[in-house]
């Protein structure tokens, strides 16, 4: 019963880790959304790569605790960061700026601006 317990009140942890997750995602999509290049890393701007550097570094930190969590759970790994790790970095010049991006995930989220 006691593990029972301690993996009932792990994945509840998970469940409140995942949203914070998405909270901090939603919150830098919408910097983003406004105008604010860096997020997605496409120019490879050392100056925008700073200046975004800890809301990366936080959404990884809070990613690999989920994704902890979920091993232990035999859950499968955090998608939603995976989904976003995949789209950083550089794209083709006739892909769309990073503010039209985070507008599109936003809207995929189901959030408003």
């Amino acid at each position: 019963m006691a593990r029972a317990d301690r993996l009932e009140r792990m994945d509840i942890r998970r469940a409140e880790l995942e949203s914070d997750y998405q909270e901090a995602l939603i919150a830098a999509l919408r910097v983003a959304a406004a105008g604010s290049w860096g997020l997605f890393d496409h120019q490879s701007d050392k100056a925008a790569r700073a200046k975004v550097a800890p809301v990366i570094d936080t959404l990884c930190e809070l990613a690999d605790a989920i994704d902890a969590m979920r091993a232990q759970l035999g859950m499968d790994a955090f998608a939603l960061h995976r989904e976003f790790l995949d789209a950083r970095g550089p794209v083709a010049p006739s892909a769309v700026g990073e503010p039209k991006q985070a507008r599109a995930w936003l809207e995929r989220l189901g959030v408003s601006l």
